[in-house]
């Protein structure tokens, strides 16, 4: 397997969305095969799942993350070169007055110490890490 892209937790969960944007749907078959998301964004989803009610889409969403993510993509953990590229990141950008949120540095450090393509809606939550890859899928 040839990873290139770790998809952001919006990405996810374009796919289930009633209308999905049909660029993301097309961008997720044709790369099907190089992609992997981080722990931090497994983590998000499934505290989405788990905060809906029990109910006909609650249980639809929890078999799509079983049986569409958990089975078939990667799950890439934050590990110690990731905290620690992240650690320099967020020092560099608190002192510039644009602290970063954590959970969104965890995700970009595990796309730059694993060398991804961060593929995202929120563009703007990223731009600001240095040297970091980022698509948006949801543009033509």
């Amino acid at each position: 397997m040839n990873l290139k892209y770790l998809l952001d937790t919006n990405i996810i969960s374009e796919a289930i969305r009633p209308i999905p944007n049909p660029n993301v749907i097309q961008s997720l078959i044709t790369h099907q095969s190089s992609l992997a998301i981080g722990s931090v964004v497994w983590h998000e989803v499934l505290v989405g799942c788990y905060r809906m009610p029990e109910s006909k889409r609650r249980q639809v969403i929890a078999t799509y993350l079983e049986t569409e993510i958990k089975a078939k993509l990667p799950i890439l953990p934050y590990a110690q070169q990731a905290a620690e590229w992240f650690a320099q990141e967020r020092a560099r950008l608190t002192q510039m007055g644009c602290p970063p949120s954590y959970a969104d540095g965890q995700i970009a450090a595990i796309a730059k110490v694993n060398d991804l393509i961060l593929v995202t809606r929120n563009v703007s939550d990223y731009e600001n890490f240095q040297n970091l890859k980022l698509e948006n899928w949801f543009v033509d």
